[in-house]
């Protein structure tokens, strides 16, 4: 493994870190524990393109690697923000849809020898994720601390689910480009 694919790698185990902490411990420290995570995780996935780009370590691992990484995490912030009731089960459905759609696109385009990296709807999907995460623990941190009947815990809830409703609706983009993909790459999907 290079050093990008190790900092990736950080994210496989602070996502069940993640969601242990989130389901099974609920005090002001696990608020900040949880923040710790959450940006922690998402500075790796910053962190570990640009070190795969300074020292020329970007790999078909690699392009694999990470969107998994990140998929992985994203999904278990969700759950964990669905199950507490901040976004719906629905949309994370749709997310559930269309990560597995990918995973599928990316096995086809593996059997004709190409790597399928993410596309820049891809990336823009994952920044709505982002939003969506943070708003989402930013409303999950505003309960956590004893105020779920506040405008505040309301507003960032609202603002959550719109973004996350974007978000998918981006990630429907990103899928439907993923598919021309692997039109262009010789053939049809099957």
């Amino acid at each position: 493994m290079t050093l990008a694919d190790k900092v990736t790698s950080v994210r496989l185990v602070l996502a069940p870190l993640f969601f242990i902490v989130f389901v099974y411990f609920n005090s002001f420290w696990t608020v900040i524990v949880l923040w710790i995570i959450f940006i922690v995780s998402e500075l790796t996935d910053l962190l570990d393109g640009m070190i795969a780009r300074k020292r020329n370590e970007i790999s078909d691992f690699g392009k694999l690697f990470d969107p998994f990484a990140d998929t992985l995490t994203q999904l278990t912030y969700f759950l964990c923000f669905v199950m507490e009731g901040i976004l719906h089960p629905f949309l994370l459905l749709a997310v559930l849809y269309r990560e597995f759609g990918v995973l599928f696109l990316r096995n086809q385009l593996l059997s004709k020898g190409i790597t399928l990296a993410a596309s820049i709807w891809g990336k823009i999907k994952t920044i709505t994720y982002i939003m969506a995460g943070a708003l989402a623990l930013a409303a999950s941190s505003v309960m956590r601390l004893g105020f779920p009947e506040s405008e505040l815990y309301a507003g960032l809830r609202f603002a959550a689910l719109i973004v996350f409703a974007v978000s998918v609706f981006l990630a429907v983009i990103s899928f439907l480009d993923y598919v021309r993909t692997l039109k262009k790459a010789k053939g049809p999907i099957v």
